[in-house]
């Protein structure tokens, strides 16, 4: 069993989160369901995997850390350790990648519905020979787990999915995927420009819905150095529900007392 570096990106946005002074916390990660705080759920959840061996949360202010119940090293079954953030997710995760090595798993705070069943899922079905995997749930799926929930779907020709925030980076060339990330997060605003990077094909075939997942994946391994880049698809349509907005809060709020 290979040895694994779990990173979960609990930072907040420049200026705070609008979805944290709602909830009347500073970060996201600190909201409260059922109890619990988003960033302590996440936590235990991936603790309870054999795999894991240490935690590591990439957060500005360590210190907000301290005082949570199941953080504490007397109750946490694996090593935490805290770092800090940079200039978006995907700097952030750059930046770990560099200190901490591969394998690592990455995922958010805001995963308050993370199940260990899920990562162990995930992670047998990640290929071994793949840089990088991430997780998918079919709408089908998400609308069975959540009827009224709205989503970012993803739309291929072959159906459409939803994003999981969870990712394995299994080998160094994961790399060259993180800066292809960081290449289209700061182009996110300039469609045309995110256009001219992926190819123009590639993106009118997306736009008509004319692309597959497959063909998907390997047209950003290509564009991120020849990277291989790999999907899995969890069954549980819950897996897709982070909390973003004041209605994904209250539906996990929901979920979470059923």
């Amino acid at each position: 069993m290979t040895p694994l570096t779990a990173l979960v990106l609990a930072g907040t946005r420049t200026g705070g989160d609008p979805l944290a002074a709602h909830a009347g916390v500073s970060h996201k990660a600190l909201i409260d369901v059922g109890g619990r705080t988003m960033i302590e759920r996440v936590v235990t959840a991936i603790a309870a995997l054999p795999q894991v061996t240490r935690i590591v949360v990439a957060i500005e202010q360590p210190e907000l850390l301290r005082d949570l119940p199941e953080l504490q090293p007397s109750v946490l079954s694996k090593p935490l350790s805290t770092m800090d953030t940079a200039a978006g997710p995907s700097a952030t995760v750059a930046m770990a990648l560099a200190d901490l090595g591969v394998p690592l798993l990455v995922t958010t705070a805001d995963h308050a519905l993370l199940q260990t069943a899920w990562l162990t899922e995930f992670l047998a079905a990640c290929p071994a020979n793949a840089d990088v995997t991430a997780a998918l749930a079919g709408r089908a799926a998400v609308e069975a787990a959540a009827p009224h929930t709205r989503r970012t779907w993803l739309r291929f020709a072959d159906g459409d999915y939803s994003g999981c925030n969870l990712f394995l980076m299994s080998r160094p060339a994961a790399a060259g995927v993180i800066e292809l990330w960081r290449e289209l997060e700061r182009h996110r605003k300039e469609p045309l420009q995110m256009m001219q990077r992926l190819g123009w094909l590639f993106a009118l075939r997306y736009r008509f819905g004319q692309l597959s997942l497959s063909a998907a994946t390997t047209r950003l391994g290509a564009l991120a150095g020849g990277a291989r880049l790999a999907i899995v698809t969890l069954r549980d349509g819950r897996s897709a529900i982070d909390v973003d907005k004041a209605a994904d809060l209250d539906l996990v709020r929901e979920l979470v007392d059923r």
